[in-house]
């Protein structure tokens, strides 16, 4: 990483800084859109879309919990982008609060989750779209933009998971899926407590490295264009993110921190919608 682009990075981190007007975003539930259902063969999807405009597909936090319910933090993110983007979001399959079911594809889980948010896109006639994804939505968009990247137009990779050698102990606090076994097979007898360990282990502890779905090499040669918004903690650390700020050629980063204190989460937003109308096709 050479130490020219960090410093410009942190340089411009901190002039972005400056311009910061002290305001805090509501944080209420999204309003729900048009809810429906995308099938494909025993895979069904649920999804909403809301607002008009270039598409901008919307992951939300919550590691296999994602829900379109999880876009209402940090910041109410449906209503801040529905106004310029035809907003799609969707449950991730299986999520134990979510509506959204499907086979346990153990021997492919990340491959599974890109099938469905590919799929969708495919299913609503889109084919170039910008993606924006918290938490596990990093890995997803690192899977998105390996396997499609003619169709990213842009990236926002909001406080994403990353791998970190203690997240071997099942006990450390940002091994975010160790929960999801027993929540799903209390709501899916059918999916033995065996497959959704399996599950997990090929997804976070096979040869579990950076960002899970990509390597440092594919970020050094991805052509996106990328923004990232850091987090410090024990689920979100902020080393992998840094990593795909620094690696990718065409990346860009928000201010860090930038969800404390809250004043800061408007500035980040501006950057984030200076950055996706810099790279929105026309």
């Amino acid at each position: 990483m050479a130490l020219t682009r960090r410093d410009v990075l942190a340089a411009g981190a901190a002039a972005a800084a400056t311009a910061a007007v002290p305001s805090v975003f509501a944080q209420q539930p999204a309003k729900s859109g048009t809810g429906k259902f995308y099938q494909r063969g025993p895979v069904r999807i649920y999804y909403e879309e809301v607002g008009k405009g270039f598409p901008l597909l919307l992951i939300s936090g919550g590691g296999l919990n994602s829900t379109i319910a999880g876009l209402s933090s940090p910041f109410n993110v449906i209503d801040e982008f529905k106004g310029e983007y035809r907003c799609i979001a969707a449950d991730l399959r299986n999520a134990p609060t979510g509506q959204s079911t499907g086979p346990v594809e153990v021997d492919r889980p990340w491959e599974s989750y890109a099938d469905d948010q590919i799929g969708l896109m495919d299913h609503l006639g889109i084919d170039k779209f910008m993606v924006m994804g918290f938490c596990i939505g990093g890995p997803f968009i690192g899977g998105l933009l390996k396997r499609a990247p003619s169709r990213i137009a842009a990236a926002v990779i909001s406080q994403p998971v990353g791998w970190r050698p203690e997240m071997r102990d099942r006990s450390y606090q940002g091994s975010f899926w160790k929960t999801w076994p027993a929540q799903i097979t209390a709501k899916r007898p059918e999916i033995s407590m065996e497959t959704a360990e399996k599950f997990i282990v090929k997804m976070f502890e096979t040869d579990a490295d950076f960002l899970f779905t990509v390597t440092r090499d594919f970020m050094r040669t991805c052509q996106n264009p990328i923004l990232v918004m850091p987090d410090d903690v024990p689920a979100h650390p902020l080393a992998p993110a840094m990593e795909c700020a620094m690696l990718a050629p065409k990346a860009e980063i928000t201010i860090f921190p930038w969800k404390e204190p809250k004043e800061r989460i408007p500035l980040a937003v501006r950057q984030v919608h200076s950055f996706l109308k810099a790279h929105r096709p026309a």
